[in-house]
């Protein structure tokens, strides 16, 4: 049998089995892929804890969805769309209620290197998420997913101008932060 064939039928029934409720396939979906998708709820999410719900929220989605995943495809193009989604609506939910801790959104953990060539990737996201919650959406839809201006617009309910200029924004602040960064570094 050809290898592609038997992987497609491999995969085929690791799907069925997560339809199916079976708890191995779904720890196993979850194991494999906790970290590629961690990372994309830790772009959109203020803080760990929040990313966490995010992921959380977002398999559960995955599992109840899962029968509607086509084999063959990318599995985790699929897993990270509905992610992505679940980021945002995560982001439209904190930007109704209006209750980000500034104290939070400000409280800068800095480790104290030689040199900004050794900032970390954990560092550079805990810059990201300094940015205020519209600022951090557009960039991460845009720099990260690959968005263009007209279909960030349409998924956050802006206009494509407000997009560029969230941008824009986001970009100095992202600039001025690592520019921070780089003197606490320096010392």
């Amino acid at each position: 049998m050809d290898v592609a064939i038997q992987l497609l039928n491999d995969e085929r029934d690791f799907i069925q089995a997560c339809v199916d409720h079976e708890r191995w396939a779904q720890r196993k979906l979850y194991e494999d892929y906790y970290g590629t998708l961690m990372g994309v709820c830790l772009r959109y999410a203020n803080n760990k804890d929040d990313a966490m719900d995010i992921l959380h929220d977002g398999y559960i989605k995955i599992y109840r969805n899962i029968g509607r995943y086509q084999p063959g495809t990318s599995l985790i193009a699929w897993m990270r769309r509905i992610l992505v989604n679940t980021s945002i609506d995560y982001y439209r939910k904190q930007t109704r209620r209006r209750t980000e801790d500034i104290d939070t959104a400000f409280n800068i953990k800095s480790k104290m290197p030689s040199a900004l060539s050794q900032i970390s990737t954990e560092e550079i996201l805990g810059c990201i998420q300094l940015l205020s919650p519209a600022y951090r959406a557009v960039f991460n839809l845009y720099v990260i997913e690959g968005f263009s201006h007209r279909e960030v617009a349409e998924i956050l309910g802006i206009t494509e101008s407000t997009s560029r200029s969230n941008l824009v924004k986001a970009r100095i602040k992202l600039k001025d932060m690592m520019s921070i960064q780089e003197k606490v570094y320096d010392r």
